[in-house]
């Protein structure tokens, strides 16, 4: 059953006075300042909605907001360590506690980014299967299947119980697919799991506002974003995180401007090609973004090509306040 304003699902507890407010588009679209200029228009703290963020010393690569450049409070950054076990499970439910404290506060919370299925995951009535937390004993057992046969081998197993899973998912996200194979022991299908994302409804009122930029610009954006973190120090980074012991944490498929750095400093590459495969991955991720926010039809766009942040945060304020008339 859908919910309407005011209401939320079974165990977040009393309504929230005023809708959630919540900043999505791909990544270099202007998210963050967005956010924060339009935090100190509607008296909010900001809600990173990131799955990378959430790690710890992963700053630069991630694009994570410099602590001198918070000026209102910021959440979901630096939960655990690189390579920890994390899941969207985690995120609702810590998010969740976040936005009742900001509410309670008085506040607007205002959530912030872009793995999309996070933002999903809080605000939609999405109920996880028993077992989607971490130490997951079916989970470890493919998971070794996974390091001695390699993820062919785990995605071949998959494609031989559950073909229509299988197809949806490439054989290199073996995250995905030991998920995936996850779910049939537990009697679910990934694929039915997937075709059904699209009928959840709302738990948790929420204004949800999208950031749209040109491509070409965006992709602009995205190369020069790059060649800024390198002159930042990501290369640095990397380094203080390997010696600190998180190779496996930075060598993740999702790890896009670690991995890539990891090879160049290992000397499998030049660093001149890792910043070119690291703009590519950028590039193709950014699009993948665009695809996965334009299904919700909930978002309401806003043309953040030539905008300032603090423009743009104006009109954030205007869609909140034409929803809260509405």
């Amino acid at each position: 059953m859908a919910v309407s304003d005011g209401e939320v699902s079974a165990g977040f507890g009393e309504p929230l006075p005023k809708p959630v407010v919540v900043i999505v588009g791909p990544t270099a679209s202007g998210k963050s300042a967005c956010a924060i200029e339009a935090a100190k228009l509607l008296d909010g703290e900001v809600i990173s909605v990131d799955s990378m963020q959430v790690y710890r010393g992963m700053d630069i690569g991630t694009g994570k907001v410099a602590v001198e450049e918070r000026e209102v409070p910021h959440w979901g950054l630096d939960l655990v360590n690189p390579g920890e076990p994390y899941s969207a499970a985690l995120f609702q439910e810590y998010a969740r506690r976040c936005i009742r404290d900001i509410a309670d506060r008085g506040k607007t919370p205002i959530l912030c980014g872009g793995t999309g299925f996070y933002v999903r995951a809080v605000i939609d009535d999405y109920r996880f299967p028993a077992g989607e937390q971490v130490d997951n004993p079916v989970r470890e057992r493919y998971n070794r299947l996974l390091e001695a046969q390699g993820p062919q081998a785990v995605w071949n197993l998959l494609q031989q119980k559950d073909p229509g899973s299988a197809a949806l998912i490439h054989p290199n996200n073996s995250k995905r697919v030991v998920r995936a194979l996850e779910l049939l022991e537990e009697g679910g299908s990934y694929q039915e799991q997937k075709e059904g994302l699209a009928h959840i409804p709302q738990a948790i009122p929420a204004v949800q506002v999208g950031l749209s930029v040109e491509r070409p610009v965006l992709y602009q954006r995205i190369d020069q974003r790059v060649l800024q973190m390198l002159e930042q120090g990501l290369a640095e980074e990397v380094k203080g995180l390997l010696a600190s012991g998180f190779r496996e944490g930075l060598c993740a498929p999702q790890a896009i401007g670690y991995k890539e750095i990891v090879e160049a400093l290992e000397g499998r590459a030049t660093m001149d090609e890792a910043v070119a495969a690291i703009q590519q991955a950028t590039r193709r991720y950014a699009k993948r973004q665009g695809t996965w926010f334009r299904r919700d039809g909930r978002i309401n766009w806003i043309d953040a090509t030539a905008a300032s942040p603090s423009q743009l945060a104006l009109q954030v304020a205007d869609i909140v306040s034409a929803h809260s008339h509405a």
